[in-house]
């Protein structure tokens, strides 16, 4: 879509606005150390003897603000607060910097006045290059150049409120190319000027007829039920939903927004992880499976021993799963039970105590081992350490079609290990397929409060409570 090409040229403008603006602070820092006399004796140093160092602190300073989340989509937020973020981020990699070079027997030398001025223009210069870009951007906005084209849903008085305040503040950056009805009253004819392309029901298809890149929900507050099929069956990529909150989400804080102009709406489908967190949670993927399976190697030689010894088939087990956007892989395991246990029964979930489950099955379920192969899936890009786990299509078919939003989990990479993993306790003795419905249902609670709150933190303390779980023996399988 065209978004894609307009965030590239954003985010390149930001890179050169920043190389420009740390380079400058740099030779500000240059002159004052040795050229000035502040820092002591005038002494001639060539500046080329610092382009190496120039490079490496402008490294080190990108990397920071990747961190801090200074490269993340502008959509109309205030220039203010941004520059906020900035001075936040330079403040704390200033600090890094000063306690790394702290000398202890010369505390406070005359140079700490240069790296102070660093520190100030450093501050000022790359805000001050954000601003540019922002009001640039802000410019073109203004003039219908990078808009977003948008959908309004809800043909009421609060789509049009929300049509009124899109069109008086064209700098939020949205392009409202027509409405979507609640039902199907008022198809084919006109809203507030705008067409209105259908029904509630036919907006996947609307979406994508209609080059779609951002959905303005304005149905009331009552139509809980809509809003949540629109989540479930409108799943393009690169689409984000907004709703426009009620008083009641205004009185208790649920409508926060960074926008400084209009309404404030409220993103149910934000970007669940920076493009640079993506990066290191996929090369701490890989760097973890690399550890485990080579690392570890005589150990699961050892394993693959036992298995033969107990009882007859093969060392592994492998089966269907369903991944990311419904892709479908091979899981693969330590074989824990009999040969063929489901050939009487079909797919069924595994039960406490199990009777198909092998003598050094239970040690390896226990301990859980028998997961261990999976490391290959995520070494192959299949699977993550952390995310919703994976399930068989039999069962992903049947949860999508009588659990509300299931789908939302195959938005994200499936995990070893997860929060609900974590959270939720593992229940082995539900039989029925209504309380195995409302198991899953539970579970699905804690897989969507991970889906919504990605972020390398969040796997972290979930890798930890793994740790913490598989010592004590419980958890969710």
């Amino acid at each position: 879509m065209r978004h894609r090409s307009s965030s590239f040229i954003e985010k390149v403008l930001l890179l050169g606005s920043d190389f420009l603006a740390v380079n400058l602070a740099f030779l500000i820092a240059y002159w004052l150390a040795f050229e000035s006399g502040i820092g002591g004796a005038r002494r001639f140093i060539p500046l080329r003897e610092y382009v190496g160092p120039a490079l490496v602190i402008f490294c080190y300073w990108l990397l920071l603000f990747l961190f801090f989340g200074l490269y993340r989509p502008w959509k109309a937020q205030s220039r203010l607060d941004e520059s906020i973020a900035i001075g936040k981020a330079v403040t704390f990699g200033g600090l890094v910097l000063f306690f790394s070079t702290f000398d202890f027997s010369n505390p406070f030398p005359r140079t700490r006045i240069v790296f102070f001025s660093y520190w100030a223009s450093l501050i000022v210069m790359v805000a001050l290059g954000r601003v540019v870009i922002r009001s640039f951007q802000r410019y073109l906005l203004v003039r219908g150049i990078g808009r977003r084209r948008a959908v309004i849903v809800g043909c009421g008085e609060r789509g049009a409120e929300l049509f009124e305040q899109v069109n008086s503040f064209p700098a939020l950056g949205y392009d409202v190319v027509g409405f979507v009805c609640k039902d199907a009253e008022g198809i084919g004819s006109t809203f507030n000027g705008a067409p209105v392309f259908g029904a509630v029901q036919e907006l996947p298809r609307i979406v994508s007829d209609q080059e779609v890149e951002d959905v303005l929900i304005a149905l009331p507050s009552s139509a809980h039920d809509q809003i949540l099929d629109i989540l479930s069956t409108c799943s393009s990529p690169g689409v984000c939903f907004y709703i426009l909150p009620d008083l009641y989400d205004i009185v208790t804080g649920q409508a926060r927004t960074n926008q400084i102009y209009g309404l404030p709406l409220i993103e149910l489908s934000p970007e669940l992880m920076p493009a640079w967190e993506r990066k290191v949670k996929r090369l701490m993927d890989v760097v973890v499976s690399v550890i485990v399976l080579v690392g570890f190697a005589p150990l699961w030689l050892l394993v693959s021993l036992l298995i033969k010894l107990d009882s007859k088939g093969p060392v592994f087990f492998n089966q269907e799963r369903i991944g990311k956007d419904g892709r479908r892989f091979i899981i693969h395991k330590f074989r824990s039970m009999v040969v063929d246990a489901e050939r009487s029964t079909g797919p069924v979930w595994a039960r406490k105590n199990d009777p198909r489950v092998t003598r050094v099955g239970r040690l390896l379920r226990r301990l859980r081992i028998d997961e261990v192969p999976q490391f290959w899936n995520v070494l192959r890009g299949e699977m993550s350490l952390v995310g919703p786990r994976p399930e068989r299509p039999f069962f992903v078919e049947r949860f999508k079609r009588e659990i509300p939003l299931y789908s939302r989990r195959l938005r994200v990479s499936p995990g070893l290990t997860g929060w609900a993993q974590t959270k939720h306790r593992y229940d082995g003795t539900l039989d029925g397929m209504d309380e195995k419905m409302e198991y899953e249902t539970q579970k699905l609670r804690y897989d969507l409060c991970y889906i919504e709150n990605m972020s390398l933190r969040m796997d972290m303390k979930i890798l930890l409570r793994t740790v913490w779980v598989i010592l004590r023996g419980k958890g969710a399988r």
